[in-house]
């Protein structure tokens, strides 16, 4: 296996999981250079998750090789342990606890020489030193978050992995959490962050799309959208509904439902108002190409992936 790159903080390839029969992951190649922030996409059941923790040391591979944070993947795991923050779906922090009480806690079980002063800094950082006597079980969701973002920064680690860190909290706290990333990743810190959201996507500096196990896209936002060769219409008028009707039954083309309005697009090169104008002559809807989204990718990804069940 090759040296480290000193540039990237994960560098892994090759990455598979299987459990039993099932592959949960499947010959992954994922590079994160130092201080950016890469998303991390796919439908639920995808293997986010289990990538980012044999990602951390938590799970072991089947298959693959690689480092984090320069330290080999397969044999060095605890010092990936050690120089990382790990943010999980759910809140696993004491809810019978304060705040203040989980940070100390933790300053504990890393054995922090500074961990009572590192503690009144990190609620400062974050806004939590007048809550810091509140229980964590009686935290609304935004607030949960942020002491669990609390909780993965108190040891200062090089790398941080976020999975989907701001489901279930309201628009408000998404925005202030992202604030704080970005914070973060300008003082060097890596982040690689799993989340549904094509608004947060457009935020990270790279992204990486991951279906059924499988990596299909990477690359910054610009990358992933020229290479997937999707061409876009946007529909308007009156009775939309037809218009999915009609294209139900033609593979080339994917609409999707935006509000008043319908996306259709294709990777064929053929025209859709022309394709319109054949299947109805004088049809009255107004089409008009616009630029290929991140979302109208993501679907068409997710559409052509194979079930890897």
């Amino acid at each position: 296996m090759s040296p480290p790159a000193p540039e990237l903080a994960i560098d892994v390839r090759g990455l598979s999981k299987r459990f039993g029969d099932r592959t949960v992951v499947d010959g992954i190649s994922i590079q994160v250079r130092r201080g950016e922030i890469c998303g991390f996409l796919g439908p639920n059941g995808s293997g986010k998750t289990t990538t980012i923790r044999m990602l951390c040391g938590l799970l072991e591979p089947s298959a693959g090789q690689g480092h984090c944070l320069g330290f080999d993947l397969l044999t060095q795991s605890r010092q990936i342990k050690l120089r990382t923050g790990y943010m999980t779906q759910k809140f696993g922090l004491y809810e019978d606890l304060t705040i203040a009480e989980n940070l100390n806690f933790i300053s504990e079980v890393y054995d922090m020489s500074d961990g009572r002063q590192k503690v009144q800094q990190t609620l400062a950082r974050l806004g939590l030193t007048e809550r810091r006597n509140q229980l964590a079980g009686s935290l609304s969701g935004g607030w949960k978050q942020r002491l669990a973002l609390a909780a993965c920064l108190l040891h200062e680690p090089d790398l941080l992995l976020l999975d989907e860190p701001t489901a279930g909290v309201d628009p408000k706290a998404r925005r202030d959490f992202w604030h704080q990333i970005h914070l973060l990743a300008a003082e060097g810190l890596t982040v690689l962050v799993s989340t549904h959201y094509m608004d947060e996507a457009e935020r990270c500096h790279r992204l990486a799309y991951i279906s059924y196990g499988k990596l299909l896209t990477a690359g910054t936002m610009e990358h992933v959208i020229t290479t997937s060769g999707l061409k876009t219409w946007q529909v308007r008028g009156a009775q939309l509904d037809r218009v999915i009707t009609l294209t139900a039954n033609s593979p080339e083309w994917m609409a999707i439902p935006f509000g008043a309005e319908v996306h259709v697009s294709s990777t064929s090169g053929a025209d859709f108002g022309a394709w319109m104008q054949a299947q109805i002559n004088g049809h009255h809807w107004q089409i008009e190409a616009i630029p290929t989204s991140l979302e109208d990718v993501f679907i068409h990804l997710s559409q052509h992936a194979q079930d890897n069940y």
